[in-house]
């Protein structure tokens, strides 16, 4: 599980815009305009079963398939005789080509319309799922995979900003069964790869793992074929591509996302490691500088440029570090420390998913209502009691106790990264929403794989020379001081608008 079941939450407060002041504001036809007004007028009505379960496979398949593998990688190297290194490459080869595929996602979205561009990625991924299955060797695995990576980066952007309303006062179209799930998948990958594994027989029993996405997938395609065109921005014929910006934005996080890889595995060696990570980081800032005086950048961040956006996004990626990077660590100290079975880890781990969805909707539902810095900040103070109560776990602490805190620690993700993105999305265009959502993604992957990376590489070193608690007590303490400084920046989050105050971002 990567970052990329927390990135896609987004709601916002009702607004409304003339039909002259948004002709002129948008500086587009009538066609769009009433194209635009369709979509305004078709946001708060709930998507059928259908429309969810088209815009719900996508996310759900390509954050599923981020970790279920975990699971196959020592089979797939014992049935094919390769060394354990190499089949690693078929997790890190998915997970760098997840973040080069984000940098296509503004584009085409805006080129052929954000209903054909998820449709079309959701088929290359159930083409390369199949691919995977069938692959004849690890060579054509790999390859396989970092197609399939691919093609499942666009899905969580494309799909969020349909699902959850788009921009102007959007309300979700997700069911709040349908939001549990979302949050759920996760956290079910490493428990329903295992199952699947131990249910087919033979060496080559991994092939289930990418084989299910198929039917699954090509479900999802028939049903997108019915998406109301309302639901997203038209297309823009007219859109060209930025080939130069495409280059620095796919260099720049393919060059973070390695070196973070290589940190996860324990890899401190400058030159393999840092070395990456800060090439990459200087790449994107010169694409940061560079897409400010380019008419149509690969991606647009000009929306950044605003400090309530900003800090956000900002508070979204330390929200997301501070509440699921100890998902890393928890697994290993409950089958290491207290020698819990496979079975029972992940049942102690799967409250936390349906916490998370329940407090989503909560989370937007009390933005609207008290204010986005309220809502923010007492959940950013569940988050520090929640984390402080890491500190309580033993090698004989009860299962249900540790399921208890990791629990109230989800509950605080609802609470804060919701709200938070309404700040940053209730001033958008629909039109925006491509490159609100693709950056959004990118600040996650950047700050979330970064942050889990070094708890990970933190807890196992500690491990090794302090025992299992005292890594675990280490770890919660850097979590615990990063959302207490979380909970200090957000005062810094405006104001709940009072009445007759003229505010650029709505927070009632």
């Amino acid at each position: 599980m990567v970052v990329e079941s927390r990135v896609a939450v987004s709601t916002a407060s009702a607004s409304t815009v003339t039909r002259a002041e948004a002709m002129e504001s948008r500086a587009v036809d009538p066609s769009v305009m009433e194209s635009s007004a369709g979509a305004a007028a078709g946001r708060t009505a709930r998507f059928g079963a259908s429309a969810q379960y088209a815009l719900l496979a996508g996310p759900l398949l390509t954050m599923l398939d981020s970790s279920i593998v975990n699971v196959a990688v020592e089979p797939i190297s014992r049935q094919t005789h390769t060394s354990l290194p190499t089949v690693q490459w078929i997790i890190s080869g998915y997970l760098l080509a997840l973040g080069a595929g984000l940098a296509l996602t503004s584009y085409l979205a805006r080129r052929f319309g954000t209903i054909p561009a998820y449709t079309g990625f959701l088929a290359a991924f159930t083409v390369t799922s199949a691919l995977c299955a069938a692959a004849p060797g690890t060579g054509v695995l790999i390859a396989a995979r970092v197609l399939q990576g691919l093609a499942g980066a666009p899905l969580v952007p494309l799909a969020m900003s349909m699902l959850l309303g788009g921009s102007g006062g959007a309300k979700s179209r997700m069911s709040p069964a349908a939001g549990i799930l979302l949050f759920l998948g996760p956290a079910l990958g490493p428990s329903l790869g295992g199952l699947l594994l131990g249910a087919v027989s033979g060496g080559d029993g991994w092939r289930v793992l990418f084989l299910i996405n198929v039917p699954i997938g090509a479900l999802a395609i028939a049903a997108a074929r019915r998406l109301p065109a309302g639901v997203s921005p038209p297309p823009q014929p007219a859109a060209r591509p930025d080939p130069v910006g495409l280059l620095l934005l796919v260099a720049g996080l393919v060059g973070v996302l390695y070196g973070v890889d290589r940190i996860t595995r324990g890899s401190w060696t400058p030159p393999m490691t840092w070395g990456p990570v800060i090439g990459g980081v200087v790449v994107l800032v010169l694409y940061t500088l560079r897409s400010r005086s380019v008419e149509h950048p690969a991606l647009d961040l000009s929306i950044l440029r605003d400090r309530s956006v900003a800090l956000a996004f900002t508070l979204c990626g330390t929200a997301s570090v501070a509440a699921w990077s100890i998902v890393f660590v928890v697994p290993v100290f409950l089958e290491s420390a207290q020698g819990h079975s496979a079975l029972m880890t992940g049942v102690a781990l799967l409250p936390q998913g349906i916490v998370t969805g329940l407090s989503t909707l909560a989370g937007a539902s009390a933005g609207e209502k008290i204010g986005v810095r309220p809502t923010v900040l007492g959940g950013f103070a569940l988050l520090v009691v929640a984390s402080a109560g890491l500190f309580v776990l033993g090698d004989q602490t009860p299962l249900w106790l540790t399921a208890l805190i990791l629990a109230a620690r989800a509950g605080a993700v609802g609470l804060t990264i919701t709200p938070l993105v309404l700040v940053a999305t209730e001033p958008l265009r629909p039109e925006q929403q491509a490159d609100a959502n693709t950056a959004f993604n990118v600040v996650q992957r950047i700050l979330g794989s970064f942050g889990i990376g070094l708890v990970a590489t933190l807890f196992t070193r500690r491990s090794a020379h302090a025992g299992a608690v005292p890594a675990l007590h280490t770890v919660a303490l850097v979590i615990t001081v990063l959302a207490g400084l979380s909970t200090f920046a957000a005062f810094y989050l405006p104001r709940p608008r009072r009445s007759g105050d003229v505010s650029p971002v709505a927070l009632h």
